[in-house]
């Protein structure tokens, strides 16, 4: 962020872009074993700490949301005579730029990569500023309203029900506090734009928050697991069975988090986001230690606390 106006301002629009919604019944029945002692906890985001409307954080394609991308367009105070054949076009380029980095990271040796969606947005303008002409300076502060200005709109999220209640219980038993989560930029922002603190405030430790923005690797890889956090767990004495983390999906969640030695409690409390993966090989011969369909059930696993 380059000041504390613009930051405020990317947290004023998405609350402004936000409107509640509700968890939907999954159909899962919750599985909430005892799981031994344990200090600390890691979170997901999308889809476990805020409902998601699309089911996860959005970089899909974005062609079936033209409409969505010319409002963000307009908003964000990039002018074209034809805001839907700029969108339209717009669209196609930043799937092309997404894939683009994806393949030469893949060549690289990097088997699920990540993206900064300001550096995708910023090639893809350059782009569409020859084929389409829109007007307006690509400032990085004009990149990153866009970038948040589109994703509200075709991924709306609000916070996850209990949610907050269970952060504020187990930050005041002192049990430290991480994210590991695919996300951009702009995700941190939402700590802000619904709870009103950032996530340092709500009692996250800074140095157990894993964006896949920053590492440029995304879940299911190991890097964000066991080359990251379990290595800063296990500096801080704690040991990766102590640590339990809790994800929405089998595959990006409960499999790596238990190649790094967690224990896992899956997610599912909202059929949108939840990823029970049951034709993926890979997730085949895994379970999680627990299933758990709302916060107050993840609060029980440590005796004595309330959410």
């Amino acid at each position: 962020m380059n000041t504390a106006a613009h930051r405020h301002l990317l947290v004023e629009r998405i609350r402004a872009l936000s409107r509640p919604m509700n968890p939907l019944p999954a159909g899962v029945r919750p599985k909430t074993p005892k799981l031994g002692p344990l200090r600390a906890v890691l979170f997901d985001v999308y889809g476990t700490l805020f409902i998601s409307g699309s089911g996860d954080i959005s970089l899909a394609n974005p062609s079936h949301n033209v409409t969505a991308l010319a409002e963000a367009l307009a908003e964000s105070g990039f002018l074209t005579k034809n805001p839907q054949e700029a969108a339209r076009i717009g669209a196609r380029l930043f799937v092309e730029e997404i894939e683009r980095v994806h393949a030469a990271r893949r060549a690289e040796g990097i088997a699920f990569p990540e993206v900064d969606v300001r550096r995708i947005w910023r090639a893809a303008l350059m782009r569409l500023q020859k084929k389409s002409p829109i007007r307006g300076e690509l400032a990085d502060a004009r990149i990153e309203r866009l970038a948040v200005e589109y994703e509200c709109r075709v991924n709306p999220v609000w916070p996850m029900p209990g949610a907050l209640d269970a952060l504020e219980a187990l930050r005041g038993a002192g049990i430290l506090l991480g994210i590991v989560s695919n996300a951009q930029f702009f995700t941190p922002l939402l700590f802000e734009a619904f709870w009103e603190k950032p996530p340092v405030d709500l009692g996250f430790d800074l140095d157990l928050c894993f964006w896949s923005w920053e590492t440029l690797e995304a879940k299911p890889g190991d890097a964000l697991f066991g080359k990251k956090a379990a290595e800063k767990l296990v500096a801080r004495g704690i040991a990766p069975g102590e640590t339990l983390y809790v994800g929405n999906d089998m595959r990006n969640d409960v499999l790596p988090a238990a190649r790094a030695g967690f224990r896992t409690a899956l997610f599912a409390g909202d059929k949108r986001s939840l990823r029970l993966r049951e034709d993926d090989a890979d997730c085949a011969d895994i379970a999680p230690d627990a299933v758990v369909t709302e916060w107050g059930q993840v609060v029980a696993f440590f005796p004595g606390l309330k959410a």
